[in-house]
């Protein structure tokens, strides 16, 4: 991916888990860069309170854990701009356990529906629009929990995994689809949609630090970086970006 953060005037990017640290940071620089923004939430209070100082951010509350809620979210936003160019799929969560036998049923179906469930239901609502966009992006955060399992993160791990295999899913669709739509003899030659999982150990923001000042977090990538990746997808060509694991730096 080009260092340079593209301008993205003209461009509506979807930001889903919107009220946390990184969807704060995700729908700043987004904004700073031109694009539209729809911020969504499952609760109306944590979106203003996350993104009320940014007073051009178009704030939706659904539970994008309903696929019919998802859907008619898409058919609105399809109606209110000329375009939908971008997902990025911040919802997630984080349960472990004590060992294998620690792997709760409650944690796992909690994290089945925040990091499985709420993909499947808004890729598969705004694939079509994503699809015929002229620079369609869709985004995962993933964990490097996926290539070092542990017993006591079994859940968590599987969950990610499953969530990338998704996401790679996507990828392929649009590669597909967009091959049997051109004219070109050369796979991938006129893609413009892609699908890109941005994997990290975990993430720190400002607030956090301050927090807990006696502790270095290691390894951890800050929400500014992450949005600097979300928004650096614009500058790369489909092709190179389109199911890729890329691996954020520390």
């Amino acid at each position: 991916m080009s260092n340079a953060l593209p301008a993205l005037d003209g461009l509506t990017v979807v930001v889903a888990g919107a009220a946390g640290a990184s969807g704060i940071a995700c729908a700043t620089l987004l904004r700073q860069q031109g694009a539209a923004v729809v911020a969504v939430g499952s609760h109306a209070g944590r979106l203003e309170q996350a993104l009320g100082q940014l007073d051009d951010v178009d704030r939706r509350v659904c539970d994008l854990a309903d696929a019919q809620a998802v859907t008619e979210l898409c058919h609105a936003l399809t109606a209110d701009y000329e375009s939908l160019d971008g997902l990025i799929h911040l919802v997630g969560g984080w349960r472990g356990g004590n060992g294998i036998t620690g792997q709760t049923d409650d944690d796992y179906e909690l994290l089945h529906t925040s990091v499985l469930t709420t993909l499947r239901n808004t890729t598969r609502a705004f694939y079509p629009p994503l699809l015929a966009s002229s620079r369609g992006r869709v985004a995962i955060v993933s964990s490097t929990a996926v290539d070092s399992p542990t017993a006591a993160a079994a859940s968590y791990a599987a969950l990610k995994s499953a969530a990338e295999a998704w996401t790679r899913a996507v990828a392929d669709g649009f590669r597909r689809d967009q091959d049997a739509a051109g004219d070109s003899t050369t796979p991938g030659a006129g893609q413009t949609s892609a699908a890109t999982i941005l994997v990290v150990k975990a993430l720190v923001d400002d607030a956090l630090r301050a927090a807990h000042p006696e502790r270095r977090f290691p390894g951890y990538t800050h929400v500014d970086d992450l949005a600097a990746a979300v928004v650096g997808l614009y500058a790369a060509e489909a092709q190179s970006v389109n199911g890729q694991r890329i691996t954020l730096p520390s």
